[in-house]
């Protein structure tokens, strides 16, 4: 797959359909040692072919370990987390207190530390379909305030609302400003809205105070010439028509346990291109490896039809997958032909 990485996903993207149907995984720690170790390779990006490779700003690691960093890590936006050994651990200390922003100031987002070290990084992935990570919006806002207070925000205060988003896009767009220096394929913004059933406030919240924002967010990207990829947790489907409409490109993780993926293709594959849709919740963990073979095997058969999809599991694959699972996803997707 190495050799044709870049346009096996642009030929997703661009619902082309083909033979081999694009695939990316995303590990926690634990589970990307005993892979590692399974494979016997250092590398799971070239040992498992995989065509898509995401970058982004040196900001708080994604997974801090606590014997480096202590128990607790606060990150460039003044977010205390709990640290983890087996995942991304908590935000646990929200510096606004109160809804408002008259003493808080927003981190710049040209520190040059945040992109240092990402030219090697990039060179060294130039074959793959490059995705520049942006950051995130109305998720990044339940970090700073906690995500029950802006909830009650949204109601009581939606002034102070706008006025944080508004902070958090402009630190957003300025990132992707200086991400294109790599020039990467597309960006990635990490952006959850969903709960297992419905949304996390209403739709008519949405519309108003994020979606406006998102719009320019992904805008920016388009002007640049690239392709918009969204992650959202959950139950969106009462917005995919909005996201669409404001330029989304790619939905990712397309969780199975909220949302059913093969309607979603009938509905929206015209126009979205679906990566994720393998169940972490039940399948992946507690599923046999000839159930999960089975799974992939008509995920392909179905979601790749006419192009507009690529396989990924419904979240990160965490401790609680068992590694003859992993591989049970990982051989049936590198095996598959339409």
């Amino acid at each position: 797959m190495k050799s044709g990485a870049k346009e096996l996903i642009r030929s997703a993207v661009e619902h082309r359909e083909t033979e081999r149907v694009p695939y990316n995984f995303m590990f926690s720690p634990p589970a990307e040692k005993r892979l590692k170790e399974h494979y016997g390779v250092e590398d799971l990006i070239t040992g498992l072919e995989m065509p898509m490779f995401l970058f982004g700003p040196k900001d708080k690691p994604l997974y801090a370990d606590p014997e480096v960093y202590g128990e607790t890590i606060t990150d460039q936006f003044g977010v205390v987390w709990s640290t983890s050994k087996i995942d991304r651990g908590s935000p646990i200390g929200p510096p606004l207190r109160e809804a408002e922003l008259s003493r808080y100031s927003f981190p710049s987002a040209d520190a040059p530390k945040r992109f240092a070290g990402l030219d090697e990084e990039v060179a060294r992935r130039r074959d793959r379909f490059l995705i520049a990570v942006v950051g995130d919006l109305w998720e990044r806002a339940g970090f700073m305030r906690g995500l029950g207070n802006l909830c009650m925000d949204v109601l009581e205060s939606p002034k102070f609302v706008e006025e944080l988003l508004e902070g958090i896009k402009e630190y957003v767009i300025r990132t992707l400003e200086h991400v294109v220096h790599y020039k990467p394929d597309g960006v990635f913004l990490s952006d959850d809205y969903g709960t297992q059933n419905r949304l996390i406030i209403d739709p008519r919240h949405w519309r108003r105070l994020v979606k406006p924002r998102l719009r320019e967010i992904y805008q920016a990207a388009r002007r640049k010439g690239l392709v918009v990829m969204h992650h959202s947790c959950g139950d969106v489907k009462e917005i995919i028509y909005d996201l669409v409409e404001i330029g989304l490109d790619i939905l990712h993780p397309i969780q199975p346990e909220t949302m059913d993926i093969f309607s979603l293709k009938r509905e929206f594959g015209a126009d979205l291109t679906f990566c994720g849709g393998i169940g972490t919740q039940h399948l992946l963990p507690k599923g046999t490896p000839s159930e999960i073979g089975e799974t992939v095997r008509r995920t392909l058969d179905v979601m790749g039809r006419g192009g507009g999809y690529i396989l990924e599991p419904g979240i990160t694959l965490q401790d609680d997958v068992p590694v003859e699972n992993m591989v049970a996803m990982i051989e049936a997707a590198r095996e598959y032909r339409r």
